[in-house]
């Protein structure tokens, strides 16, 4: 008498040539969402590519603050380490600068604009602006630049634009003290006073963090612009060429008010605008502390005003401005 063959006891057939082994079924526990919410929340897990609220970001950034100076040193630092003279450049790119706008506009063409010091004005120009020009220019790329990096690792990406501008910002300071060197020396040019060492030199750093607060706002604004639209970073370029021309860094701005002719009001509110837009602000903060000219003085209360204002306000704006596309930096 036969006795019948379970399913259990049956042979089971051999996969077929070539063909791949079939994983066991997943085991999918029973649990609902409602519970897996919260065993994410117990083990502080969350989604992907979501944004924050705006105090928990900050919050995660400022835990990140060693994170950011070791990144801003390292990429200052790896910004001239192929080159011959390595460092040395941070320090000669503003001075080959300088030399050049003193060589065609302070002694060839001399023009000095009722200053005291042409040299000097243009040399403290040159430098600041150039400080300006390379965090506007790093902040616009540190995004659209950083897809794999993103994609990669999990941190608030306002990491990227703060130290991109605080790289700028670490190759500048030994860039002042040239500077400022460069200023005491032109007084011994023909035609250019004297500028002596000061009490008001020691606002030198506060007029610097003035300007490195509102670069990191316009750095937060041309990070967020370039990555959803990467065809602004073509004219990055020529809007800084107009900058340039437009803040004082060669000629002063009341040579540019003087020529203007929009009428008696008109003409008026351009050269407030001139006056009072930030990089050209910056730049005479700086400039009046370092040279104490009767044309800029230093204790000029409303400049000071101004310029904290613009650099609170850019920064506030373009912090938020940023933190609103977190989730979207990195997918596309």
């Amino acid at each position: 008498m036969s006795t019948p063959t379970t399913d259990a006891a049956k042979p089971q057939a051999a996969p077929a040539r070539g063909a791949k082994p079939q994983p066991p079924p997943a085991i999918v526990p029973d649990t609902t969402s409602a519970q897996r919410q919260a065993l994410a929340q117990k083990y502080g897990l969350r989604p992907l590519n979501v944004r924050p609220p705006l105090g928990e970001y900050i919050r995660e950034l400022a835990r990140r603050r060693s994170f950011i100076r070791v990144m801003a040193t390292s990429t200052a630092y790896a910004r001239n380490q192929r080159n011959y003279l390595g460092q040395l450049w941070a320090i000669l790119n503003p001075v080959l600068n300088a030399t050049m706008y003193v060589l065609v506009f302070g002694l060839l063409l001399g023009i000095n604009r009722g200053l005291e010091n042409t040299i000097a004005f243009i040399v403290i120009g040159t430098f600041m602006f150039r400080f300006f020009e390379a965090s506007v220019t790093g902040g616009s790329k540190s995004i659209s630049g950083k897809t794999s990096l993103l994609r990669s690792l999990h941190f608030p990406r306002a990491v990227l634009p703060i130290s991109s501008v605080l790289s700028q910002l670490a190759t500048l300071l030994p860039a002042i003290v040239v500077m400022c060197g460069i200023a005491l020396i032109s007084g011994f040019v023909p035609d250019n006073e004297t500028i002596h060492v000061t009490w008001w030199w020691l606002l030198i750093p506060a007029a610097l963090a003035l300007m490195w607060v509102f670069n990191t706002g316009v750095a937060f604004i041309m990070a967020r612009l370039v990555a959803s639209t990467p065809d602004l970073d073509n004219i990055v370029s020529f809007v800084m060429r107009l900058l340039m021309f437009g803040s004082g860094v060669i000629f002063p701005v009341s040579h540019y008010v003087d020529n203007l002719n929009f009428g008696p009001v008109g003409t008026e509110i351009v050269g407030d605008v001139l006056t009072y837009q930030p990089v050209a602000v910056y730049l005479y903060l700086m400039r009046s502390v370092v040279t104490n000219e009767s044309t800029m003085p230093p204790d000029n209360g409303l400049m000071w005003a101004v310029g904290g204002a613009w650099a609170v306000l850019f920064f506030v704006v373009g912090f938020i401005v940023f933190w609103r596309g977190e989730e979207k930096y990195g997918r596309d």
